[in-house]
């Protein structure tokens, strides 16, 4: 499996020849469209800086809705939970998808959560190979407690997302809070051949 960011909270997932992109963003969000073409679309929430599939070429399965289902070799659970934490009255509702893919890494794609998540979806969410957590704060869970939601989680690799980079055309926290002084890897892309259990690994992935 290769994962590669393109900036914001979206993400390709490249496994067995297809290609699954997550939260792609529309024209006004400041990053390049994603140089992808993909076969499938998994979209969080209906806000423009993640919903943005008209932006690709028709040909691909759009799911925006939290449902249980293998898609092309992709077995994808979408687990709704709220953008906010009053219980999505001020943002609505959001899906955290975990997907696992056709070679058998799981993924946890956190998308816009909002608030700690209860004990149950904890355990059914736990040690994935890579979770993908908002970071930045504004909108969003903030460093704090995605690194607390990290620490629950115990994933082999965690990959911060929304937060402020140069490219970003609005206001978020920047990814320093999230690292705390602790050691990471920069990467292009996050290429997974094998399981890791050594505990869990940061990787800051440059946006393309």
């Amino acid at each position: 499996m290769v994962l590669r960011w393109h900036g914001h909270s979206c993400f390709s997932l490249e496994s067995d020849e297809k290609t699954l992109l997550i939260d792609p963003f529309d024209e006004g969000v400041g990053y390049d469209m994603p140089p992808v073409k993909p076969d499938i679309i998994l979209e969080s929430h209906q806000h423009h800086d993640h919903n943005a599939h008209d932006r690709f070429e028709q040909g691909f399965v759009l799911i925006n809705e939290p449902v249980s289902k293998t898609v092309q070799g992709f077995k994808i659970e979408g687990h709704s939970v709220f953008h906010d934490d009053v219980q999505g009255r001020k943002r609505g509702k959001n899906i955290i998808f975990e997907v696992t893919t056709p070679d058998g890494f799981r993924v946890v794609h956190c998308g816009d959560l909002g608030h700690k998540l209860d004990s149950e979806l904890l355990d059914l969410l736990r040690s994935p190979d890579v979770l993908l957590v908002p970071v930045g704060g504004f909108y969003t869970i903030d460093a704090k407690q995605a690194r607390e939601l990290t620490r629950d989680l115990a994933p082999s690799y965690v990959v911060p997302m929304h937060f402020k980079t140069e490219a970003l055309a609005f206001e978020l926290g920047g990814v320093e809070d999230f690292l705390s002084g602790d050691p990471f890897e920069q990467l292009e892309e996050l290429k997974l051949e094998e399981k890791a259990n050594v505990g869990t690994r940061i990787v800051v992935l440059n946006y393309s």
